[in-house]
């Protein structure tokens, strides 16, 4: 097994900056939860390009706590956190309440949770691209689900595109499907996903994932792995060749996202 270190955050922000600097439009405002590298990646691209950033956070009941690690760096990188409840987070694509942001906090450009729109979804194909000829299983831990989508679009004939969901619900392959119609008019790539590995959601973790990412740093001199993505991903990959899920003698590639 390979691993790939490819830093996808920026693949989906790019077209989301051009279009910033093209328009003349001097804020960002986005989505995210208490662990959203999107949020990290977002605050940061604000900062070096000197763009106003807006978060809306899931759960207003963290406006009143200590900022977790990763809303810290948000902060520490200008940008403006705005905590809502999670009925109204719901509502993050809908027009209405999107106006309702605007009205708030002025002329500004959304961007989708994750940053996973059409756009993104169509530059991160480039990903899919860089792996042809290198191994026959491109798997990636999915938030979203914008860049397994571009990914498995750029993989070449006889690659196959994996996603390890870290979020449970498993609904995430219509959302890989739509996507891809958005950005290419059809479904594109051979891909499926495997929701059995998300250990309770989001950013949740239990002893059995704790013990695996600890044990598996240790065997590879790793530094701790992130248990959001990272370590989801490398359980899951660990397990599915336990049960013989990959040809023998096949590549398969674990692409870090975070």
């Amino acid at each position: 097994m390979g691993l790939s270190s490819v830093g996808n955050k920026w693949r989906k922000l790019a077209p989301v900056l051009r279009e910033a600097a093209a328009s003349g439009r001097t804020t960002l405002l986005t989505f995210g939860g208490a662990y959203s590298n999107h949020l990290r990646a977002t605050a940061a691209a604000g900062r070096l390009l000197g763009l106003r950033t807006i978060g809306v956070v899931r759960g207003e009941e963290l406006a009143d706590r200590e900022l977790n690690p990763s809303l810290a760096r948000c902060a520490a990188d200008g940008m403006r956190l705005h905590f809502v409840t999670r009925a109204d987070y719901r509502r993050r694509s809908d027009p209405a309440w999107r106006e309702e942001l605007r009205e708030r906090f002025g002329p500004c450009l959304l961007v989708p949770e994750g940053g996973s729109d059409a756009a993104a979804v169509r530059h991160c194909v480039q990903l899919g691209r860089e792996l042809r000829g290198l191994t026959d299983v491109a798997a990636v831990a999915c938030g979203t689900g914008g860049t397994f989508a571009g990914m498995a679009a750029g993989l070449s004939p006889g690659q196959r595109g994996l996603g390890i969901p870290v979020l449970k619900g498993g609904f995430l392959t219509g959302e890989v499907r739509r996507l891809q119609r958005e950005a290419f008019g059809e479904v594109r790539g051979d891909w499926s996903l495997d929701d059995r590995f998300h250990r309770g959601g989001y950013a949740r973790t239990d002893p059995e994932l704790e013990e695996f990412a600890a044990d598996f740093a240790r065997r590879h001199g790793l530094p701790p792995l992130d248990r959001v993505y990272v370590a989801k991903l490398l359980h899951g990959l660990t397990f599915l060749v336990s049960e013989g899920a990959f040809a023998r003698g096949s590549t398969v590639t674990a692409v870090i996202t975070g």
